[in-house]
């Protein structure tokens, strides 16, 4: 019998998307490489914390509603130590500005997450 790894929906996606990303580096890996060190170099500790840039860029996620991004950005956020309330007060200044979407997406994706995640920190 073969033995399978079950994930979790949230690790499916962040799988999903690794993936994803491995095989558009394979195609275009100068564009794929200076994209990543561009993104790398945006996250890096300076005057905002890492954990500050990771709630910015849940934020924004949840405004521009990309599920992917949302769930990496939710992941950083615990990665980096922030507290299910840190994430949620962030969650809903983005709901401030981007409406309904963007709490509808709060109290779904983003919860089911944190629930998900939260044990593995």
């Amino acid at each position: 019998m073969m033995n399978q790894q079950t994930y979790s929906s949230t690790e499916a996606a962040l799988r999903h998307y690794k993936e994803g990303l491995g095989t558009f580096t394979q195609k275009l890996p100068e564009v794929a490489s200076r994209f990543n060190a561009f993104t790398e170099a945006c996250f890096e500790e300076g005057v905002l914390s890492k954990k500050e840039k990771q709630l910015i860029a849940l934020g924004i996620s949840l405004a521009t509603q990309d599920e992917y991004c949302t769930i990496y950005h939710t992941k950083g956020c615990l990665d980096q130590g922030a507290t299910e309330q840190e994430i949620l007060e962030a969650c809903s200044v983005a709901a401030a500005f981007a409406g309904g979407a963007a709490m509808s997406q709060t109290v779904t994706l983003v919860q089911e997450c944190i629930n998900e995640l939260a044990t593995k920190h």
